[in-house]
C-alpha cells in the first residue's frame, strides 16, 4: 500500500512542475481579475439594492440620523473619503486611490440623497466597495448619505 501510495505522490509531483515552471501572474492580468470581481460585486450589490426601503425607515429626529451617519463616516467611509470628505484619507493616499472630493459644488452627487444611498450601497468598480455587500444596513446607508450631504457639504 504504501509502494502505491509513493508512486502515486511522484506521479501527482512530476505532474505539477517545480515553482520555476509555475506560470506566473503579470500584475496586468492581476488588475484584470480584480477589475472582474469588482464588476461581479457591483452587478450582485446592484440586485440587492432596494430604494423602497428607505421609505420605511424611521428616525427619531435629524440630529439621531446625524449622529449616526457620523459613526458611520468616521468607521467606513473616512479611511478613503478623509474626514472632510475632501479625497484625502490615509488609505486613499496609502494606496494611491483616486477619490472624489465630495465637497466641491459640482460634485457628481451633490444635493442627491437617494443617488448617493445607491452609491455607498452599490459603490463601483474601480475603487469603492459595495458597501451593502460587506454588510453596511440600509439605516447605516441612509445615515450615511444625509451626513454627507446634509453636514459634510454644507461647508461650501
Amino acid at each position: 500500500m504504501t509502494r502505491k501510495l509513493s508512486g502515486f505522490m511522484v506521479v501527482l509531483l512530476l505532474g505539477c512542475g517545480t515553482a520555476d515552471e509555475a506560470e506566473e501572474i503579470t500584475p496586468e492580468a492581476q488588475a484584470e481579475a480584480l477589475r472582474a470581481a469588482r464588476a461581479d460585486s457591483v452587478a450582485q450589490a446592484t440586485d440587492m439594492f432596494d430604494p423602497t426601503v428607505f421609505d420605511t425607515l424611521t428616525w427619531d429626529n435629524d440630529n439621531a440620523r446625524w449622529e449616526r451617519g457620523g459613526v458611520v463616516w468616521s468607521f467606513t467611509c473616512q479611511r478613503c473619503h478623509g474626514a472632510d470628505g475632501a479625497g484625502k484619507g490615509p488609505d486613499a493616499e496609502t494606496f494611491d486611490i483616486a477619490v472624489p472630493d465630495m465637497t466641491v459644488a459640482d460634485w457628481a452627487y451633490a444635493g442627491d440623497v437617494p443617488g448617493i444611498r445607491e452609491r455607498i450601497f452599490v459603490g463601483h468598480d474601480s475603487e469603492m466597495p459595495s458597501m451593502g455587500l460587506i454588510g453596511l444596513s440600509y439605516s447605516d446607508v441612509d445615515a450615511a448619505a444625509h451626513y454627507i450631504d446634509d453636514l459634510l457639504r454644507s461647508t461650501e
